[in-house]
């Protein structure tokens, strides 16, 4: 039985519509096909999933939907799970077919709506559920996700990581497990992932976040097949939120720090950054932790204990921005030397007071960059969050993703593919 000859209800009109393309068409109560109560279209849409009682299917197998009537076409799939992830997927041109091309999860129900469309015009639907099992003789792996850093209020420089618990090196498997990894934020701004290694990936914006945003950041990858051997595991959730747009830029060769809010300097400070020999990095860095006194020693950055650059200090105010000892802090020492000369072991020295306030203006994540330093560039990754310093492309280039973008829209950014009225 074709599409068209389907039992269905319809209101009829005093009028005919005829359509601007050929023929005449039924119509609603407006004068629209699509006005009319969508008819059953179960007969003429096949599924290759089991929708019997206490039958799973595989979820190493794509999902498929057809059109079994030569006179009818499918409009619009949307298959979800119970957490709401979609399954992305391709709709033919034809509508004869639409299949999922993302990976089912293990051990899930689904729901899968199925809109089409009879040679005159008219809607039809089916909804239809069904649950995929496990694997069967398969030894499996799950890999964990780790997000941080821990929920809170952060700079706008703050990177998103996803630490994985098991190391993903196919670029295919990565694609699986970044595709599942999502981050939301409002404003909304475009990010893409970068693979750091095989078990670590960060997120950023092209600029930094927004001031005053909201970054939400969950996985889908629970119950997702990455390989054979490996599938998705346990994930909590995180929620950012950020502050005022404060960055310091420290200008080595001006011995000066000026600081900016949402754009606007609000103060400048002199300094003093590191002396020939112990030259402070060059580059984008991010506030990595905050401690109102820290021991600072020499031997921590290889000066040699008892010789005439070895120090054993108390310091206050410190302002960490890498793993290997640089800080933004208090340096009552070397006051006479701030504003003028550079004669620190890599930090950014100033006054106990300059401190005092830079310490209570500034938050975890927010952006201190050095410029006119003779220092090495900031490292990328490994030393602190260097992660401003890599351009957009070359970033985009890091995701497992075309160009660091998702590989099909999201389902609420689709419009979907339905009869248009004529």
């Amino acid at each position: 039985m074709s599409l068209s000859a389907r039992p269905r209800t319809t209101v009829g009109c005093a009028l005919l519509v005829i359509a601007l393309c050929a023929g005449v068409t039924a119509c609603g109560a407006d004068g629209d096909p699509l006005s009319a109560r969508p008819y059953d279209a179960d007969p003429e849409v096949a599924f290759n999933a089991p929708t019997e009682t206490g039958e799973k299917a595989d979820p190493d197998k794509p999902l498929e939907v057809t059109a079994e009537d030569s006179d009818g076409r499918l409009t619009d799939v949307t298959a979800v799970d119970t957490s709401g992830r979609y399954v992305a997927g391709e709709l033919s041109a034809d509508g004869s077919r639409w299949h999922s091309t993302a990976p089912l999860a293990a051990d899930t129900r689904y729901t899968v709506r199925v809109s089409t469309e009879d040679d005159d015009g008219a809607p039809g639907r089916k909804v239809l559920t069904f649950h995929t099992g496990r694997p069967k003789g398969k030894a499996r792996q799950n890999v964990d996700v780790l997000f941080t850093p821990r929920s809170g209020l952060y700079g706008v420089g703050q990177p998103v990581v996803a630490q994985l618990s098991v190391p993903v090196k196919d670029k295919g498997q990565r694609a699986v497990v970044e595709r599942a990894l999502k981050v939301d934020s409002t404003p909304r701004v475009d990010g893409s992932w970068f693979w750091v290694n095989d078990k670590e990936l960060h997120y950023r914006p092209k600029d930094y976040w927004p001031a005053h945003a909201t970054v939400q950041v969950h996985s889908n990858l629970a119950g997702m097949r990455i390989s054979d051997r490996l599938w998705g595991g346990k994930a909590a959730p995180l929620k950012l939120t950020t502050g005022d747009r404060i960055v310091a830029v420290t200008d080595a060769a001006a011995h000066s720090l000026t600081v900016y809010k949402n754009d606007r300097p609000i103060n400048q400070i002199p300094i003093t950054t590191g002396r020939p020999g112990f030259e402070t990095r060059n580059g984008i860095k991010v506030i990595l932790e905050k401690q109102r006194q820290v021991r600072m020693r020499g031997i921590t950055i290889g000066i040699e204990e008892g010789t005439s650059d070895s120090y054993d200090l108390p310091v206050y105010y410190a302002s960490r921005i890498t793993w290997s000892g640089e800080y933004v802090h208090a340096a009552p020492w070397s006051v006479g030397s701030q504003g003028s000369e550079n004669v620190s072991h890599g930090c950014v020295g100033m006054s106990t007071a300059n401190a005092e306030w830079f310490f209570n203006t500034v938050h975890e994540g927010d952006v201190v960059q050095v410029v006119n330093s003779n220092g090495h560039q900031m490292e990328p990754f490994g030393n602190g969050f260097g992660d401003w310093n890599v351009t957009w492309d070359k970033w985009r280039s890091g995701s497992a993703l075309q160009d660091g973008a998702p590989e099909s829209p999201r389902p609420e950014d689709t419009a979907r593919l339905r009869p248009t009225p004529v």
